[in-house]
């Protein structure tokens, strides 16, 4: 199999790409044409890859309802796994969230006591299982002071992890028109979960909970179905209509699901299902480069050499449709040219795997060697290259070959 990398079109100033075009068999059929659902806004992703199997208007800003607990959830292990928090740590049930979140309020609720210290342990599954309003907000006013200050952080640490397009208002997930995101970014959102803090991701799958002497199921109904699911997170308010993040594993492989805009919950526990069955069933894993394997190069401006190769710490799978193949074509892509010196192991720049206009999979880059400062002469020989042909500005040309 021949993988050509190719030089494509003007870059903008600063931001240089390669294509690598990639022919894996023969032609197949667009996936984004292979699997239908009802679901107005759902996306499917692989976990080890990162790659989206399936999308349907995946950017589309909607109201996360209850599964903008997730992100209140996330802050809770960030608080957690860098010592600021530990799970015995107590929380006071304020009379704003025993109002707010409670039992009368008519949303879900923990049903804890008002003016009743609460340890943090108990509060998390409280918010997780039970989908407790009362919880979030104990747990935002614990933390934050106020669930507006709580809001902030959540925007604050959803852009560090990578969620570009989500804005939240709550720690609830009750309806506001500013807080909006996207499938795709909850997607991110509980890849980065269960990635990063796998113990604490295992309250997401228990199937229950007590608090007060009351026992409550865990909303989510994939748990129940015997296909492997662990997690996440239910949702539904008017605004949003019925959406849930779930996650499943089978033969070693974890997909991730997300849906919204559903009319019942039948319906999103139907569309989830089915979502996955065809996730596990329909495709197999191609494998593109090796671990530390050199991928490209990027260029160098100011060093002891021109360019430097590029390598990704995993492998680079990307999943195809069982039985068929189709084109994917993929761009290394980085702001640039870099600058000297550049120390080995240092992200520099990402790989993207596109299937048609679907972005199958993104990855980082990392340089495989290092970069030294260039003498004198040839920091001058490059400053004079980019003022009399622009050379650091365009994508270099090179062809991969591989079996």
């Amino acid at each position: 199999m021949r993988h050509f990398i190719r030089a494509p079109k003007p870059a903008a100033l600063g931001f240089l790409f390669a294509t690598l075009s990639l022919l894996l068999g023969l032609s197949g059929p667009a996936l984004a044409q292979a699997f239908q659902t009802s679901a107005p806004t759902a996306i499917l992703m692989d976990a080890d890859s990162h790659a989206v199997l399936f999308e349907k208007n995946a950017d589309e800003l909607v109201a996360p309802a209850s599964m903008a607990k997730t992100m209140t959830a996330e802050i809770v292990f960030n608080e957690l796994k860098n010592g600021r928090l530990n799970m015995d740590n107590e929380f006071t049930v304020s009379e704003n969230a025993w109002r707010k979140g409670g039992a009368g309020s008519g949303g879900s609720a923990m049903f804890a006591r008002v003016n009743t210290p609460i340890r943090l342990e108990d509060l998390l599954r409280g918010l997780i299982v039970q989908s407790g309003n009362d919880a979030a907000i104990a747990i935002a006013e614990g933390i934050a002071g106020t669930e507006e200050n709580f809001a902030r952080m959540m925007n604050e640490r959803a852009r560090q992890i990578g969620l570009t397009k989500s804005t939240f208002r709550n720690a609830t997930g009750y309806g506001d028109p500013d807080q909006k995101v996207t499938v795709r970014d909850l997607a991110k959102l509980a890849l980065h979960i269960i990635e990063t803090y796998p113990d604490y991701y295992k309250i997401f799958g228990e199937r229950e909970f007590t608090w007060n002497k009351i026992r409550q199921q865990n909303r989510n109904p994939l748990l129940s179905m015997e296909i492997g699911a662990d997690g996440l997170k239910t949702g539904n308010i008017d605004e949003s209509g019925y959406g849930l993040i779930g996650s499943a594993v089978q033969n070693g492989q974890r997909l991730i699901v997300v849906v919204n805009g559903l009319k019942t919950a039948k319906d999103r526990a139907n569309e989830s299902r089915k979502l996955l069955d065809w996730g596990f069933r329909a495709f197999e894993a191609r494998q593109l480069f090796a671990e530390n394997q050199v991928v490209g190069e990027a260029q160098v401006f100011g060093g002891d050499r021109r360019s430097v190769p590029l390598v990704s710490k995993k492998p680079i799978r990307v999943l195809v449709n069982r039985g068929d193949s189709e084109r994917v074509s993929a761009r290394i892509v980085y702001n640039g040219p870099l600058k000297a010196p550049i120390q080995k192991g240092t992200e520099v720049a990402r790989i993207r795997v596109d299937r048609g206009e679907t972005q199958a999979l993104e990855m980082p880059l990392y340089a495989d060697e290092d970069v030294q400062v260039g003498t004198l002469s040839q920091r001058a020989l490059d400053g004079l290259l980019e003022f009399s042909t622009g050379w650091v500005r365009k994508a270099f040309t090179s062809v991969v070959d591989r079996i």
